[in-house]
């Protein structure tokens, strides 16, 4: 590169970066997509999925619900339909084996105990009859215990509407928070997002990466920095600029109880200082694929950091699903959003009654 050219370079990258004292404001451009990287600065391969036409050519987006949860519906819902097929009447028996399937499956003890109790109950009130009508009782049941806490994220009455994200490294935190973005800012929110993750290397350019494609402004210091020195500034921002919705990003460090509780309380008072109230959704995203795990997991954040809603990421990779109905039970959450795929549309708002039909119809 030519000397005039090297000083138009970097003159160009200057116009393209603001720095405030250690604030750097990263803004989008929406030329074409940057690629994204992952924890090791590397480019992660965009994978596009078919898309599934019905007939009249219209995407099919419970088909692709149904794709996305195949693997959960046979290690879960093929294994009750080969115990139940042509079953004339229940048993005790049946009820063991039944139990058997939903604690491997990750619905979880506690919940399958009380599970399998209620539907003790209704075979004793004559309501279960055979097999089909156990299977049908069985859905009726999760899906009433999804229901109980469901609620739908309202986020127009506050602006900014502060959203912190929470969770362990590996959970796809990051990719997660950029899809929301990406959802946000094409529904017509002005959205910002804040690169609080200091401590994970390639992070914060992870995230501007997604930032960049989704045309987002993205707040970062320096690696290292006090996440909530980056948490402040944020505020700031989406304050002077007005936005509509500011999504921080958090480390995703399992390191002590104590230390997680500690920087978590830290965060959330500097958010509260400068936003009154906020933040007004503590979302925590958990791996799938990690089954128990995901409880142990919920069960800190939400001491530590006082979770309000759950998203449920890679039910797409792994047969454990019945996750979903464990830790939204157990622990009285909202399921918000779960990952069923790559691309941002595969992210989707729960729907309990659509969650469930996409496991049991056939």
């Amino acid at each position: 590169m030519e000397p005039e050219e090297k000083k138009s370079y970097f003159r160009g990258m200057m116009d393209k970066i603001v720095t405030v004292a250690n604030m750097e404001v990263f803004p989008s451009s929406k030329p074409k997509p940057e690629p994204v990287l992952d924890a090791n600065g590397e480019i992660v391969p965009e994978v596009k999925k078919p898309e599934i036409i019905n007939p009249f050519g219209v995407v099919d987006l419970f088909g692709r619900l149904k794709v996305g949860l195949q693997k959960t519906k046979e290690g879960l819902v093929g294994r009750i339909d080969t115990l139940l097929l042509g079953k004339k009447t229940i048993d005790a028996d049946t009820f063991e084996e039944l139990e058997e399937i939903l604690i491997t499956s990750d619905i979880g003890v506690k919940t399958t105990v009380e599970l399998i109790r209620t539907l003790e109950q209704r075979l004793g009130r004559n309501e279960l009859k055979d097999g089909e009508a156990l299977r049908s009782a069985l859905k009726e049941e999760i899906l009433a215990r999804l229901t109980a806490h469901h609620l739908p994220l309202e986020m127009s009455s506050k602006k900014p509407f502060v959203m912190l994200v929470i969770g362990v490294n590996g959970v796809g935190k990051t990719t997660t928070i950029g899809k929301l973005a990406s959802r946000f800012s094409a529904s017509g929110s002005k959205v910002l997002l804040a690169a609080a993750d200091t401590f994970r290397a390639a992070a914060a350019e992870q995230l501007i990466a997604w930032g960049s494609r989704s045309g987002v402004d993205v707040i970062r210091h320096k690696e290292g920095a006090d996440p909530s020195a980056v948490v402040f500034d944020a505020c700031k921002a989406a304050v002077a600029r007005e936005v509509d919705i500011l999504v921080v990003d958090t480390a995703g460090r399992l390191h002590t109880k104590v230390n997680l509780m500690e920087e978590m309380k830290k965060i959330r008072r500097v958010i509260d200082r400068e936003i009154p109230g906020a933040p007004h959704e503590t979302l925590l995203v958990l791996d799938a694929a990690t089954g128990q795990n995901a409880i142990s997991q919920t069960r800190l954040f939400k001491e530590a950091a006082g979770v309000t809603g759950l998203a449920l990421t890679k039910l797409d990779g792994t047969a454990k699903g019945g996750i979903v109905v464990a830790v939204s039970h157990e622990f009285a959450l909202p399921v918000r959003y779960i990952g069923v795929g790559e691309s941002i549309e595969d992210l989707r708002d729960f729907d309990p009654q659509e969650f469930t039909d996409a496991l049991f119809q056939a």
